[in-house]
């Protein structure tokens, strides 16, 4: 647990203050899906597809400069994810995300014999939060996502403008910079983004809540990573505990990737992340990947 006074009234405040001055700049500005025909760019409902390429980092950088922002990671290092992996991770991460903005990492354990020595660079510090068991529950996503609900609640809201949620079992190999910034971000799956949406591996159960038909679907998210603003990424873990929920009341049980995909299919994403952010180094890398950010380690997982 940390302790930390928050005078909420301030917070409300500047969060509100915020909230009005953080539009990106127009699209055109820092955008150009031109630059990559061979890749799907914008989606349906006109959102911005993130390659290499297709953005200026430079309008983006003054732009969020002159807001003073600060950028939260929490990493789920719990359960089946190593020391070694956390290790990597903070290592990676500490070289490569959001470089020159200050970020804090929460890093969710279920254990502090779990935590490696941490050293990082200007501008950056880090948080440990332990991971409560609940006995209702087995599904350690749930269990996560539960914790992770509080934590924002009592403290991260108070802290960051955007936050990001990965898994451990990652290894940044390039910057990720504010161009991944957004109000509701999504990341899509290297494992099915060259397949036919036919094909993708939606939860069918018409009972379930994370139910999305066979003819429907637009692309397949990995659970690896998403992000946003701090009120987006607690809508998304508060409808997926409420749809977990009504599962378990119905005798299912479908997987967090599940209802993450149903909640995107429902409240479309404002902007994606191309499978260059979360590559697994095991496939053959296709010309369209032109630079890997995030390696994605699935071996054991």
């Amino acid at each position: 647990m940390v302790s930390t006074y928050t005078d909420h009234r301030e917070v409300a405040i500047v969060t509100e203050q915020w909230d009005q001055e953080a539009e990106e700049p127009q699209l055109s500005k820092w955008f150009n899906p031109k630059k990559r025909p061979d890749v799907i760019t914008t989606t349906g409902w006109l959102a911005p597809v993130i390659w290499q390429g297709t953005y200026d980092r430079q309008v983006l950088e003054k732009y969020y400069k002159r807001l003073n922002i600060t950028i939260g990671l929490a990493v789920d290092a719990s359960g089946k994810f190593s020391y070694q992996d956390l290790q990597q991770f903070i290592q990676s991460a500490n070289k490569h995300f959001m470089i020159g903005y200050s970020v804090i990492f929460y890093i969710l354990v279920d254990s502090f014999s779990r935590v490696p020595p941490i050293v990082l660079g200007p501008l950056r510090t880090f948080k440990v939060f332990l991971i409560f068991r609940d006995s209702m529950w087995e599904d350690l996503n749930f269990i996560y996502m539960k914790n992770l609900h509080d934590y924002i609640i009592a403290h991260i809201q108070h802290e960051v403008n955007f936050l990001f949620i990965m898994t451990a079992n990652q290894i940044f190999k390039d910057d990720f910079g504010v161009e991944t910034l957004g109000k509701s971000v999504a990341q899509l799956s290297a494992w099915w983004y060259f397949k036919n949406v036919k094909n993708f591996p939606y939860e069918r159960r018409s009972k379930s809540a994370a139910f999305i038909p066979f003819e429907e679907g637009d692309f397949y998210y990995h659970s690896a990573i998403f992000g946003g603003t701090v009120q987006e990424v607690l809508e998304l873990i508060t409808e997926y505990q409420k749809g977990a929920i009504q599962d378990t009341k119905n005798g299912l049980s479908s997987t967090y990737e599940h209802h993450l995909n149903k909640y995107f299919f429902i409240k479309k994403p404002t902007k994606l992340l191309s499978p260059e952010y979360n590559w697994d180094p095991s496939f053959r890398t296709p010309p369209q990947i032109k630079c890997v950010k995030i390696a994605w380690q699935s071996k054991g997982v």
